[in-house]
């Protein structure tokens, strides 16, 4: 490795110090390719997160043209602009989803990739309508437990949770399809956005409503049964005890209709039962029957000295 070069104590001068930093920046790409065969950064052959962003918007779109299309759709033009919308987002998607299937698998047959690319986006596309319902219910969760939120267009315009919410159903479903990187940057540009981490692995039900939303963690194995219920703050975390395993799942599996309260940890595989309701601040490593309330202890008040 090359050794460190000295910046003048007036700060970089311009141009001939630019040269050096560039020399410099070259080196430490080389160094870490020398290291990395498997990831040597040779070319643009790699999923693109802005690609992805414009996709991702894309496909939102084409799930609710109406609110978040441009305005001069109407009821009877959206058609027209969900076709070319999607024949051009679809495409764009194969092609992201090619270079991850290339790059996992440099010396596949060509032939091959294309023909999973096209069944990928075959069953994507089928699937669409599927979403569009599921986000229905999710829409529908939301304006029924807040009671700040005066129109379901509210919710989905304006709340956090729907913005994280509709990239993770897209990112699932093509988790599912075999795209798992195309599926993890999907999911970060949610999390960029709106501070909810949700990994693309993780199975959500019907009617799923995270109330303000910053600081939620879902974890890749977490199973999250209908109807249920996060506030802002919740760690739905994997087990410490099998950290660096892939082979096992490692987070907690909530029934429906369960309500977790702001700030709680729901640590490991564990099972919290259907209709349970998870106070706040609370570390939990334990299952919880079905109907119970699982409290903190009360805090202690005292008069002053």
């Amino acid at each position: 490795m090359t050794a460190p070069f000295a910046l003048p104590a007036s700060g970089i001068q311009f141009p001939q110090q630019i040269d050096l930093v560039v020399d410099a920046l070259h080196q430490a790409r080389l160094d870490w390719r020398a290291g990395h065969a498997r990831h040597a950064e040779q070319g643009v052959h790699f999923p693109s997160r802005q690609s992805l962003k414009r996709i991702s918007n894309e496909l939102a779109i084409a799930l609710f043209p109406l609110r978040f299309g441009p305005p001069e759709l109407t009821a009877q033009n959206e058609n027209n602009y969900v076709s070319a919308s999607l024949e051009s987002t679809l495409s764009q998607l194969a092609a992201q989803i090619r270079l991850e299937l290339g790059y996992d698998a440099p010396d596949s047959d060509q032939k091959a990739i294309a023909l999973n690319v096209e069944r990928a986006i075959g069953i994507f596309a089928a699937r669409l309508p599927d979403i569009r319902r599921l986000l229905d219910s999710d829409v529908e969760a939301g304006y029924a437990a807040d009671p700040a939120a005066r129109s379901v267009d509210e919710v989905l315009l304006a709340y956090p949770s729907l913005t994280a919410v509709i990239h993770h159903r897209i990112a699932h479903l093509l988790y599912g399809l075999g795209a798992p990187i195309v599926a993890r940057v999907i999911a970060e540009i949610a999390h960029e956005r709106t501070g909810i981490d949700i990994h693309p692995g993780a199975t959500i039900g019907r009617s799923f409503f995270i109330d303000h939303g910053t600081g939620v963690v879902i974890g890749e194995t977490a199973i999250i049964g209908e109807r249920v219920r996060l506030y802002q703050g919740v760690t739905l975390g994997g087990d410490p005890d099998v950290e660096g395993r892939h082979d096992v799942p490692r987070h907690p599996i909530l029934g429906d209709d369960v309500i977790v309260h702001a700030n709680a940890s729901i640590i490991g595989r564990v099972t919290i039962g259907a209709g349970s309701r998870i106070g706040g601040n609370l570390w939990l490593r334990s299952d919880v029957p079905a109907g119970s309330i699982v409290e903190a202890p009360h805090p202690i008040i005292r008069q002053s000295s």
